[in-house]
């Protein structure tokens, strides 16, 4: 085994490590909304389930030279996100609003994306996902020296398109979920297996 004192890496050596080793990692498209009522959407597959009673959801926004990104300061702000999931349909397009905007011009609108009121929270989803999740904000905390805002959110109404819900369960072989690997790289689903828990 290759032996590392994590004190010597840098923070790129430590993002190339980690973001492969961590592998693969579910991706979260998440639209807020400023207090001008700019939409904004962001990916971001530092992103995960926290808690399903209650059902929680966790994305980690990385600063900049300690500075807070939108995605961040509008749901603190709002207390309010969609979170979608991103897919093999959509990945293209969502991958586009990585791209760096002035804070006053929406992803959303700028890139193919369709508009779709939300039921429970102000923020706008996109209708181009076939789930998306509106989101109240629980916790968030400042971790890193300041270099990441961790968002905790609870959600608050499902959207669920019905090809890959039949009422009970996803299909996710008709949603064809994408993964974030490491670099540029990202993964479809391949072979799936069962196991039964002990």
């Amino acid at each position: 085994m290759v032996q590392i004192d994590a004190s010597t890496l840098s923070k790129r050596e430590h993002y190339h490590l980690l973001t492969r080793a961590v592998a693969p990692r579910p991706i979260a498209f998440v639209t807020s909304q400023s207090k001008e009522g700019v939409l904004n959407g962001a990916p971001f597959s530092y992103f995960t389930i926290v808690s399903a009673e209650p059902p929680l959801l966790m994305i980690s926004v990385q600063r900049k030279d300690k500075k807070m990104k939108d995605t961040a300061r509008h749901i603190i702000k709002s207390g309010e996100c969609v979170i979608h999931i991103v897919d093999e349909t959509n990945v293209e397009e969502i991958n586009k609003t990585a791209s760096a905007l002035p804070t006053d011009e929406s992803e959303v609108d700028t890139f193919d994306f369709t508009r779709v009121q939300s039921q429970r929270v102000k923020v706008d989803g996109v209708k181009e996902a076939q789930i998306r999740m509106e989101c109240e904000l629980d916790t968030h905390t400042v971790v890193g020296d300041e270099s990441a805002d961790l968002i905790v959110v609870r959600v608050v109404h499902y959207h669920l398109d019905d090809a890959i819900f039949d009422g009970s369960v996803i299909d996710d072989e008709r949603l064809k979920p994408v993964a974030r690997l490491g670099g540029q790289s990202y993964s479809k689903l391949g072979e799936m297996f069962e196991l039964v828990r002990p």
